[in-house]
Parts: structure tokens; C-alpha cells; sequence
């Protein structure tokens, strides 16, 4: 009788255990379901996205237009109905672009030929006079330190390297060239170059100046530095093929200021039962000041609040506390994200997982996940949660605001949207509202809420 009912009661535990994962998971799909329906059908991100690129327009740190982006986005969140809406000091970098720059190549043999360049970000000016000098064209650092100080002193030194097109993932391919623009101009400076121009950051031959930031070494000189278009890359490379003797007129006036008050803004939603673990969903508020910073990263900060306002909205009451975070200074210093990780570890706060979206308001595709903890197969379990809305979750993920996390331990994940269209518009004066979808920017928002929901109810895997 007794070997008889043993496995009767396995039977009905693996019964009743199966049957509660199984409610469970029919309960998370129609919450998740939920949130699609309500960002589909009442885009807040989109119309928020609208007045912040069209009303307010490019945000460069320290600038007038990223103090009113802070107040915008913190009156926007307090009209949520969240738990706390709060502003975060941080001293940022104020980068002046200045007048418009002229790169301009003469040649005994074909005259004057002007070019479309901008100058990079952090970048010293050449003053009022300008810069004329001989220009050589280089394709890498290896190149350039073959060429030693005999060749180098005295020249402006032409970088051109153009994105590798083979890659599918174009930030594989933004990965391995924005070396040049970032540490091009001290290599050069280190030879002797009294300037440099960097091919744009770009998949596409296109007329558009790609600004981005630059990193200049201690102890070295500062040289000025201007980007140009990929098409104006191509030219210039053709006109030095016909006359290596050609010289190069840079003007830029563009000058670094001292630092300015600034703030990161936080929206906060109280976790019910485990309010001391912390959920952040964000983007970086400020942008580059040549277009209106749509896709990068206005985007990410509007479907960040979306995700709160999604809570609210189907009053899901979050486990853990939810926060959305409006990062400054991303583009040229970093000084947001650091400063929020620091003030964590102040105020010894518990972080379990941050998400970030700063690669554009395209077609979500995916949610990359680094757990150094656990590493990434425990969080297989919530793949067939995205399936139906055709997101795959992947290992390997994050962003530049939510990095500093990673040394309390936090687990960091990025949203990864369809990727080869962003650097066509990626720190350009075309990065503007009219280059988002409205229905992408909502399924990324909803795809964002998604994970959030998760984490909010089980935290970590």
C-alpha cells in the first residue's frame, strides 16, 4: 500500500508544480501582451520625442537647450504620477562648436576644392587665421608610426578609414574605426602633426559630417581636429592620388569652457515587497548640436519614461523600485552615468539590473544580457515570453551611462535595435525627428517594459 501511494504523491507535486509554472508563464504572456497593446496604441514616447527634438533641438552639454531638455523631462515625469521625480548635480565639459568650420584643399594643379567637415568634439580651434599646411592621407595608427617624425612634423594627417561594410552588426564595424577619431589627433599630435581630419563614422557615401568626440593625452599637444563626409573623404583621397603635394585649410572655432552645472533627472516607481533593489531603465539626454539628437539618444530617454508610464497606465505595482534615469554628458565626458554610480555607492543603494537604450528608435531585435554572476543561461527561460514579438534575447549586453554599475555587481543589458540605418544618422545634422518611426520607437519601448516587468517580479534568474 505504501510503495502504491508514493508515487501518487510525486504525481500530484509534479502536478501541482507544473500546473503553478505553467499559470505563471500564461500570466506573464498577458502582461506583456498588455504592455504592447497600451504603447501601440497611445505613443506617449513618440509625442514626448517630438517636442524634445522640434521644440528644444540639439542638447550639448552645458548648453542652454540641455537645461531646458532637464526641465522638460522632469516635468513630463512628474506628471506620471510616480513616486519621486528628482534631479541629479553633475559638473559636465562645455564644448563650444563656435562659427562654421572650412576645410578647403589647394593644389598648384587643380586649384581650390571645398569640403564639408565638422569639427570633433573636445577639439581645440585653429583660431581666426586658420591652419594651412601639407596634408598625407594614412589608413591606421601602424601606418602613421611607419611614417615617423620626418614625414609627420609640420602636416596635417588624413585618416581615412572607412567603416568595414562586410559586418553585419555596424557597431562592430563603429567599434573598430572610432579609434581614429578618438585618439587620432593625439597619435598625430606625438609626430609632430599640426592637425588632423578623420573620415566620418558612417555605412553610407553620403554628403554628411559625422561629429563625434575626441580624447586628447596628457602631455601631448592639443591639434586641432575636423571630421569629413565620407563622400568628401573619397574625393580628397582621389584629388592626393593625383597630387600628394596638395595643402589643407582647416578653420574651426570651437573651445573648451570651464565645466557647468548640469543634472541627471530620476523617475521613480516604489517597489511593493523588495523596495531596497533598484531597476533602471534610461538613456542619455544630452546629443551632439549639429541636428536635433532623435535617434541618438532622445529615442532611448523617451522610451525609458514610456516604460514607467506603462505601469502606471495598467497599474502594474512593480515588487522591486523602478527607476528611469535621463543620463547627461554621454557624448563627451561620461560625467552622468559615473556620477549615478558613485552616488549609489554612496548611499550604499542595491542595484540588481540596469537597461539602457542609446543605439537609435529602430525596429527593437534583440536584449543583450551581461550577468557576470550567473552568466547568460538562466535567463533562457524568459526567451519564449519574447518570442511572439520577435525578440531574441542574446549574452553580451549594456550601454556607456549604465557601465559604471557593473563593478557594484549590477547585471547590464542593452536594447538592440536593427542596426544598419543608425550611422547614417549617428552625430549628424540629419539625426532628426523625422528619421523616427513611430511605431519602431513604441515597439522598443514596449519591448523595454517587457524586460522590466520581468525583472521587477523575479528579479535576476
Amino acid at each position: 500500500m505504501r510503495t502504491k501511494t508514493l508515487p501518487i504523491l510525486f504525481f500530484t507535486f509534479w502536478l501541482l508544480t507544473t500546473g503553478k509554472s505553467v499559470a505563471q508563464n500564461q500570466n506573464d504572456s498577458a502582461q506583456i501582451s498588455r504592455l504592447y497593446q497600451e504603447a501601440l496604441r497611445h505613443p506617449a514616447a513618440y509625442t514626448w520625442l517630438e517636442y524634445l527634438c522640434q521644440k528644444i533641438g540639439g542638447r550639448l552639454s552645458g548648453s542652454p537647450q540641455a537645461a531646458a531638455a532637464v526641465e522638460f523631462t522632469h516635468q513630463v515625469m512628474d506628471t506620471l504620477g510616480l513616486d519621486r521625480v528628482y534631479r541629479q548635480e553633475v559638473m559636465v565639459p562645455h564644448w563650444v562648436r563656435g562659427r562654421a568650420e572650412v576645410g578647403r584643399a589647394i593644389s598648384a594643379r587643380f586649384g581650390t576644392t571645398d569640403f564639408r567637415v565638422c569639427a570633433l568634439g573636445n577639439s581645440v580651434g585653429t583660431g581666426p587665421g586658420g591652419l594651412l599646411a601639407p596634408i598625407i592621407e594614412v589608413h591606421h595608427f601602424e601606418q602613421l608610426k611607419s611614417l615617423g617624425t620626418a614625414k609627420v612634423q609640420g602636416r596635417i594627417v588624413f585618416f581615412n578609414t572607412p567603416m568595414n561594410p562586410t559586418y553585419l552588426r555596424t557597431f562592430q564595424a563603429y567599434g573598430e574605426t572610432a579609434q581614429y577619431r578618438f585618439n587620432g589627433p593625439s597619435e598625430a599630435a606625438k609626430l609632430g602633426a599640426v592637425g588632423v581630419i578623420v573620415r566620418s563614422l558612417g555605412s553610407s557615401l553620403d554628403p554628411h559630417p559625422h561629429t563625434g568626440s575626441l580624447g586628447y593625452q596628457l602631455n601631448v599637444p592639443k591639434i586641432p581636429a575636423l571630421a569629413i563626409s565620407t563622400l568628401d573623404a573619397e574625393e580628397l583621397h582621389q584629388l592626393l592620388q593625383k597630387d600628394p603635394g596638395l595643402k589643407f585649410y582647416m578653420e574651426s572655432h570651437c573651445e573648451m569652457r570651464p565645466d557647468k552645472l548640469s543634472y541627471n533627472v530620476v523617475g521613480e516607481i516604489r517597489g511593493s515587497q523588495y523596495p531596497d533593489e533598484i531597476i533602471v531603465v534610461g538613456g542619455h539626454l544630452d546629443s551632439w548640436d549639429l541636428g536635433e539628437g532623435a535617434h541618438d539618444d532622445g529615442a532611448g530617454c523617451m522610451q525609458a519614461i514610456e516604460v514607467l508610464r506603462l505601469f502606471k497606465r495598467l497599474n502594474l505595482q512593480p515588487k522591486r523600485t523602478l527607476r528611469a534615469v535621463m543620463y547627461m554628458n554621454e557624448e563627451n565626458g561620461l560625467r552622468g552615468g559615473k556620477r549615478y554610480a558613485e552616488l549609489a555607492e554612496e548611499t550604499q543603494e542595491k542595484h540588481i539590473a540596469a537597461l539602457e537604450s542609446d543605439a537609435g528608435g529602430f525596429s527593437p531585435r534583440s536584449i543583450g544580457i551581461s550577468d557576470d554572476a550567473r552568466g547568460f543561461d538562466p535567463y533562457r527561460a524568459w526567451e519564449t515570453l519574447f518570442a511572439p514579438y520577435e525578440i531574441r534575447l542574446e549574452n553580451g549586453g549594456g550601454g556607456a551611462d549604465i557601465s559604471p554599475l557593473r563593478n557594484q555587481g549590477t547585471v547590464l543589458m542593452g536594447l538592440r535595435p536593427d542596426s544598419q540605418r543608425y550611422f547614417d544618422y549617428h552625430h549628424t545634422a540629419i539625426d532628426t525627428f523625422d528619421k523616427v518611426n513611430w511605431r519602431e520607437l513604441q515597439l522598443g519601448a514596449a519591448t523595454m517594459a517587457a524586460m522590466i516587468y520581468l525583472l521587477s517580479e523575479y528579479g535576476t534568474p
